[in-house]
Order: C-alpha cells, then sequence, then structure tokens
C-alpha cells in the first residue's frame, strides 16, 4: 500500500485510479475536438483548454470515489463497477451542466459534455475489462512473510484469502512448536539462515503475529532482514494498515503511545477543518431551510409530538452538548430510557423511515457545527447513558472522544449501523483509526464517499 497522508491506499487502486484520471482527460479532450470538427472550427491549443479538461477529470474522479467506484466491490464484480461508473460521471456531468448554466460560455458546452460522458464511460468500463483484470494477480500484491503460526496468523491468512487484498502470504514461520495453527506453517528450526529464507521467497515485507513475544523474538535476525531492505511490520501496524481500523483484540497502551499518529502538529489542520465547517454549515442550512422546513411539517403531520428531536449527546474531551435532528421516531419511543436502534425498529414513523434512509433527519445537525459542538467529519456523537455503558465495557472507549464527534465519520461509512455492544466495538475500532490517523485528506475521503452511503444507504436505520 501506499501511504498517502496517514491514509493507505492499496497499490491497485492507486493504479487504477491514476489511468481513470488521464482517460479522463483523454475523453474530454477528444469531445471538445469531436464537436469543434462538427461546428466547423479550430479546436485551439491544448494549452487553452487545460485548465477545463484538469477541471473536468478532477470533478468526475472526486464522483467515481464519492459513489464508491474504487471500493473492494466494484474491483471484483464489472457489473458493480459498471453501475458506479455510470452514476458517477452522470453526477459529474450534472455538475458541470450547472457549472455552465451558471458561467455561460466560460466551460463545455452541453454537447461537449454528452459526447465526453459516454466517452468517459466507454474508457472507464474499459480500463476495468482489461487492466482490473490482472490487478488481483500477485504481481500487484505484496509479499509477506507470516512469523507466527497462531491465532494472530490465521487472522491474517483470512485476509489474504479475500479477492480485494493488495498481499499475498508467501509462508508462515512456526516460531513456537506448541503455537502451530496451520499446516503450511514451517518450523523455525528447519531454517538454518532466516535472513536468506525470506530472500529467497521474495518477501517485501515480514510480519511479526506472535502470539507471545517475550525471549521469541529472533532479533538478530529481524535487524538483518531489516537492514537488507525488507520490511519488518508488527501485527497491530500490520492490521490497521489492512483494515482501516485499529483491532482491538490486540491492542495495548504502549502501542498506541509509540506508533504513529495523535499528533500534536495539527494546528493548520485544525484551523482548516473548523473554517470549513463553518462555510460548509452555512451553505446546508441556506440551501436544505426549504427542506428541513417542509419535512418539518410532514413530521408534524403524520404523528404527535414536536417536529424536532432534542438530545443530549456526549462531544469533544466528553462534554455533553445538545443534539437537534428531525423526529424520526415517536415522541415516546424513549419514554423508558435510551434504547438501541433495531432493523425495522417499530418506533420509527412512516415519514421518519423516509428521512431517515436518505439522511434528511441529520441536517439540522449543521446547527451543531456551526456552533462548533460538532464537526461534519467525526465519531458519533452518543447519549451519555450509552457512553458510560460503553466505557465500562469496551477498552479505550474514552480516545474516541478526542476529537469533534461528527454527523458523517469513518465508521458510518465502513460499518453499518449498530445495534449492540459487538458492534459498539467494531464502530469503536473506526473510530480509533480515524482519531489516530485524521488528516483534512482522511475528512475529503470520508465526505466523499458519505454520498455512497446516501444513494446506496444499506447501513441506514
Amino acid at each position: 500500500m501506499v501511504r498517502l497522508f496517514k491514509h493507505y491506499i492499496p497499490h491497485a487502486v492507486l493504479l487504477l485510479g491514476l489511468i481513470d484520471f488521464v482517460l479522463l482527460l483523454l475523453a474530454g479532450d477528444f469531445a471538445w475536438q469531436l464537436r469543434a470538427w462538427q461546428v466547423g472550427m479550430a479546436p485551439g491549443l491544448l494549452l487553452y483548454r487545460l485548465p477545463l479538461l484538469l477541471a473536468f477529470a478532477g470533478v468526475t474522479q472526486a464522483a467515481l470515489i464519492a459513489v464508491g467506484v474504487f471500493s473492494a466491490d466494484a474491483l471484483r464484480s464489472m457489473r458493480f463497477a459498471g453501475a458506479r461508473l455510470l452514476v458517477g460521471v452522470s453526477l459529474a456531468i450534472l455538475t458541470f451542466s450547472l457549472i455552465a448554466f451558471v458561467l455561460h460560455g466560460h466551460t463545455f458546452w452541453r454537447s461537449t459534455l454528452f459526447f465526453a460522458m459516454v466517452l468517459a464511460i466507454a474508457l472507464l468500463v474499459a480500463n476495468r475489462a482489461v487492466v482490473g483484470g490482472i490487478l488481483g494477480v500477485a504481481a500487484f500484491r505484496r509479499r509477506v512473510l507470516v512469523l507466527g503460526a497462531g491465532t494472530r496468523a490465521r487472522r491474517i491468512k483470512a485476509i489474504a484469502e479475500r479477492p480485494e487484498s493488495g498481499f499475498v502470504v508467501v509462508g508462515y514461520i512456526a516460531m513456537n512448536a506448541g503455537q502451530n495453527m496451520l499446516e503450511q506453517a514451517v518450523p523455525r528450526g528447519a531454517i538454518a539462515d532466516l535472513s536468506s529464507y525470506v530472500q529467497d521467497l521474495g518477501a517485501s515485507e515480514v510480519v511479526l503475529a506472535l502470539e507471545e513475544r517475550r525471549n521469541a523474538l529472533p532479533l538478530k535476525d529481524l535487524l538483518r532482514i531489516k537492514t537488507a531492505g525488507v520490511h519488518v511490520n508488527d501485527f497491530s501496524s500490520f492490521m490497521e494498515r489492512e483494515t482501516g481500523r485499529v483491532d482491538l483484540d490486540t491492542l495495548n497502551p504502549s502501542w498506541l503511545i509509540f506508533s504513529d499518529g495523535f499528533s500534536s502538529g495539527r494546528l493548520l489542520s485544525s484551523i482548516a477543518k473548523r473554517a470549513f465547517d463553518v462555510l460548509a454549515s452555512c451553505v446546508v442550512l441556506l440551501l436544505t431551510f426549504p427542506v428541513i422546513a417542509v419535512f418539518a411539517v410532514l413530521v408534524k403531520l403524520d404523528s404527535r409530538g414536536p417536529a424536532f428531536f432534542h438530545q443530549r449527546r456526549v462531544g469533544l474531551y466528553g462534554e455533553p452538548f445538545e443534539l437537534i435532528k428531525l423526529r424520526s421516531m415517536r415522541s415516546d419511543a424513549e419514554k423508558g430510557g435510551a434504547q438501541w436502534a433495531q432493523k425495522d425498529d417499530p418506533r420509527v414513523t412512516r415519514v421518519g423511515r423516509f428521512i431517515r434512509k436518505v439522511r434528511i433527519d441529520e441536517l439540522p445537525q449543521a446547527w451543531s457545527v456551526l456552533t462548533g459542538r460538532m464537526s461534519f467529519v467525526g465519531p458519533r456523537p452518543e447519549v451519555p447513558a450509552f457512553v458510560d455503558d460503553m466505557e465500562d465495557k469496551l477498552p479505550f472507549y474514552a480516545e474516541r472522544h478526542m476529537v469533534k464527534p461528527g454527523i458523517t465519520g469513518w465508521a458510518q461509512i465502513n460499518y453499518p449501523y449498530g445495534a449492540s455492544v459487538e458492534d459498539a466495538r467494531a464502530k469503536l475500532e473506526y473510530d480509533l483509526y480515524y482519531a489516530k490517523n485524521y488528516t483534512p485528506f482522511l475528512d475529503l475521503l470520508i465526505l466523499l464517499q458519505t454520498l455512497r452511503v446516501i444513494l446506496w444507504p444499506e447501513g441506514a436505520r
């Protein structure tokens, strides 16, 4: 994987994205030249239209990311990828059509956009048919040697067997005779020189998946492997990179303390984040005020009770604040206390079911963002009763409050709506990853992919 602004991107995804960007430039330029030929005019110098072509490719690429074109499912299914490509390119064209309407005469012609759309879809589908077919082979994956043959090694094996995996395991070494749970594992005693063995396998990375590290680390061998240019990684860091979450099963305080992350040098990032939150929340409130007003009336007509739902939630550093949303449940939904939301929850009203599915109920939260109690991106704010319970049951739960809660977040786009302690544990792993690796780049990825969750709301409840 390539680490970009603290976030890991698989080589296959990066390669596919770069080729897509070049193809989008070609599609935009060919469409321009085709339209110029139709009307009998010279296309002009490439330098003059290059800014427009870069804008077309950039906006379209952002739309493709937003609808999940580079997700694991899209990489292994041509039908899935084709549907998302069509939606992504269409969204980009609609965006440019709106810009062309506002800035008449300063952008692409509408006919040029149509040609670009058709050509872009054809080229991007062809790219996945030709290049996508070979992205899954070992030549595009890192070659990993695992030191260990126990439970941790089996977890690595399960990840490696996924179609979207970015690595292939070239071998397992049973460091302790009594902890061999994999038949293919080679006993450590059968290897005369571990460094030479790593080179013979062509491994580019060695992962320490030892169940017990005391008196088991082959320090001299690891030093030779490291100085030979092979990356040596511990299990927790490897799992964080490959899964996009912090693994609670193997997490210990020393790893959090000494590993990269939770950087204090976030002043500029924090200022940029707050500036974006203020600007975006003002725009959202202004643009969606009619929508909020209409659905507030519908909520009021659909069931008894207020149109808006007010509730205390836990925010930054554990400080409580009042959250406001459009009410989607009956007014007596929490008469007996706060409860987990369930699938097909009977407390949800008819209008509430719709506004939850398309996330309209979340729009008033932009006011909490404007006042500084929330951000657009961050962990989901929970009620105090749930937080107290989770802090007793889940380790490191309080660390998720080291960043502002958000309307959307890394956990929200990667995991369905939680309705149990186990769900909360899984979402905590994603929240810790976000708190540990926050950058404006990660915020941008989350905001773009939130559109995918809205368009395909499989996790909404």
